[in-house]
């Protein structure tokens, strides 16, 4: 039976995507949930499956095609089965394995079951799948075992030993990637539809709002000693979450906005919509760009469970597994840019939210306290805020807040 692969049906956040990657050919066998086509958009990857065993029989829209929600993709066979359908869920033979490639003494012509996540996570990233250990049923790969795999040691070549190559050998003989001596290299790319999407919104966030950026400094040393103190027995109590210093933000963000309610507000069209709730996006860097999933009700989230769904979305995020229901919505954004060695920066705003907290790195500085100089372990702090809607006292007076209850974590648990 002939039947429609479609678009997924897009939330209202979501226009259009596009076809990034087709994984399967018509005529080439497939197994059910076996990975079809890879659609982009400005959010996230979407993986469309195989919903039965057969085989794809026709692809409608080619890679690149611009796609709305319910879109016909292609027409998938679902009679289509025997020999092809065994040829399909076969274990995968690996090609021979490359003396140049590190582990070459691996044997040739290895059989290696893998999931098609994890074959595809080894195609982008290079990784040889004869030198991963699977840990799925009978062995077989899976994707998380390719992500968490670590290449053995490239041992070096002996000088004497290596071939030589003469700097004026054709391109053909010293490798098509090595460039000669002077040779200026261009290459020219097309934007990913994330990263089209992204420099888009950044364009229209400074040309439609009246961004304004305030700053101040917090003396970290009280939350370095508390996390220093009882670290070890927080993972221990909470099941190996760790402590970092994103829960105590997160909270104080929650405790400020509660008393500021209007940098937890946006704007739509001539109406200020105030939020009853406090929903805090937490910037995450990814190969792709930038991506910002959501902590949904922070108010109500102990500093355990913040730093448990922040982990967790960082797994998603790694192995592109963030759902666009994941980042939809968000009334504050907090963006670390210190995990980089940021020192200072003024974090644009993500719209409809008028405001976003940028955290800095630490560093060590000396500071005036009760008429003697210390040393203390300080770290920048930047508020950006859309003037429009906040005023100047508001947004210093909301930094001021954080910083205090950075400065004296107690009062994050008394909520004074």
């Amino acid at each position: 039976m002939l039947i429609d692969i479609k678009v997924p049906v897009f939330p209202e956040s979501v226009q259009e995507g596009a076809v990034a990657t087709w994984h399967k050919q018509p005529g080439e066998a497939v197994a059910r949930d076996d990975l079809l086509v890879d659609i982009e958009t400005d959010k996230v990857m979407l993986e469309v499956v195989a919903p039965q065993n057969g085989s794809l029989t026709e692809i409608l829209q080619p890679e690149g095609a611009i796609l709305i929600g319910g879109e016909i993709l292609g027409r998938f066979d679902t009679d289509a089965q025997g020999a092809a359908l065994e040829s399909a869920t076969a274990p995968v033979v690996e090609a021979t394995v490359s003396q140049s490639t590190p582990g070459a003494d691996v044997a040739a012509n290895v059989e290696v079951m893998a999931s098609p996540a994890a074959r595809k996570w080894a195609a982008e990233k290079g990784i040889n799948l004869a030198q991963v250990q699977g840990t799925g049923k009978d062995g077989r790969i899976t994707k998380e075992d390719v992500v968490k795999f670590v290449p053995p040691p490239v041992v070096p070549v002996p000088a004497a030993a290596a071939p030589a190559v003469s700097a004026l050998a054709p391109a053909s003989e010293a490798g098509s990637n090595i460039p000669f001596a002077g040779e200026r290299i261009e290459k020219r790319v097309a934007m990913t539809r994330m990263r089209a999407r992204i420099a888009e919104r950044l364009l229209q966030v400074t040309q439609s709002t009246a961004m304004l950026t305030t700053f101040n400094e917090v003396d970290m040393h009280r939350i370095i000693d508390l996390r220093t103190q009882f670290r070890d027995q927080f993972q221990q109590v909470h099941n190996g979450t760790r402590l970092g210093f994103m829960g105590f933000f997160v909270r104080a963000v929650v405790e400020a906005l509660k008393r500021f309610p209007l940098v937890n507000a946006s704007i739509d069209g001539n109406e200020v919509i105030y939020h009853g709730y406090q929903d805090i996006g937490v910037a995450v860097s990814t190969d792709r760009g930038l991506v910002v999933p959501v902590l949904r009700d922070a108010d109500q989230l102990s500093i355990a469970e913040i730093e448990s769904g922040i982990a967790e979305y960082g797994t998603k995020a790694r192995d592109g597994k963030l759902t666009i229901e994941d980042m939809t919505g968000g009334t504050f954004t907090i963006t670390n840019g210190g995990v980089y060695g940021s020192l200072m920066s003024t974090p644009i705003l993500n719209p409809p939210q008028t405001a976003i907290l940028g955290m800095h790195s630490i560093k060590e500085r000396p500071i005036a306290e009760d008429g003697e100089v210390l040393i203390r372990p300080m770290m920048n702090l930047a508020l950006s805020y859309d003037h429009r809607l906040i005023d100047g006292r508001e947004a210093v007076l909301f930094l001021v807040a954080v910083k205090d209850m950075i400065e004296n974590p107690a009062k994050i648990l008394l909520e004074i």
